[in-house]
């Protein structure tokens, strides 16, 4: 059995991050790992910790808390929460043989999802394995996705099962309404923006799902060229454009 590790800021972002890519690894046979960083502020801590098991227990994934859960708030210090999710996850990789990382962009928009990108960033260039990240963004669109990752309505059905248990959130904002609509707008903005402008639509499938996905080859980065994603074979390809500038 191959595994994922999904690594998310904040509970609920395991899920509104590529909660449906990950759904579709799961049925497939992957193990999904994820690593959820923080749980928000002290006084919300119990009621996301206890809505972050109930959407693992809803969607499949096995749950790694950092202990103590690290601070991402703007005025935390995220050059020290960088470090820590970096030891984590180097830990982690090698703790689960991990053949893939999904985790947000480092320019994200968010602090706490930037500081945690950086976070991976740094973990994944120091690591011995050349494990893939897929990245995602939430607060602000990927610079450049090459991934497109097509859906239908059981997987949306899936995913959004597993957002509705983080209650306290969706009361808060609506991000249960946020779900669909990112998912229809990637139909059509991300056919364009992976392929090419004047691509059609490259796929059938209601819903997408982008992520922008690089490698680490022991120097530089290494973008992975444009493509749709096949769950039953999702591994990166071998042959790689020049990387980002990360």
């Amino acid at each position: 059995m191959k595994t994922v590790v999904v690594v998310s800021p904040h509970p609920d972002d395991e899920i509104l991050g590529a909660g449906a890519t990950l759904a579709l690894l799961k049925s497939h046979g992957w193990r999904v790992v994820n690593l959820a960083c923080s749980l928000g502020k002290p006084a919300d801590q119990q009621r996301r910790r206890e809505e972050l098991l109930e959407a693992a227990t809803r969607i499949g994934f096995d749950t790694v808390i950092m202990d103590p859960p690290i601070p991402i708030s703007s005025n935390d210090d995220l050059v020290h929460a960088e470090h820590l999710v970096s030891d984590a996850l180097e830990e982690l990789i090698d703790e689960v043989d991990a053949h893939l990382v999904v985790a947000p962009h480092p320019d994200d928009g968010h602090h706490g999802h930037e500081a945690v990108g950086r976070g991976v960033r740094r973990a994944l260039a120091r690591s011995e394995r050349r494990v893939p990240w897929w990245m995602w963004g939430l607060w602000a669109e990927l610079p450049s996705p090459t991934l497109y990752v097509p859906f239908g309505e059981a997987t949306l059905a899936t995913v959004a099962r597993a957002l509705n248990a983080h209650a306290g959130e969706n009361a808060r904002n609506a991000f249960h309404r946020l779900l669909p609509a990112r998912a229809v707008a990637a139909t059509v903005l991300g056919s364009e923006r992976v392929f090419g402008f004047g691509a059609a639509q490259a796929d059938p499938a209601p819903y997408a799902e982008l992520l922008t996905e690089i490698t680490f080859d022991g120097t530089s980065w290494h973008r992975g060229s444009p493509r749709i994603m096949n769950p039953a074979s999702p591994e990166i390809p071998q042959l790689l454009t020049a990387g980002p500038r990360l």
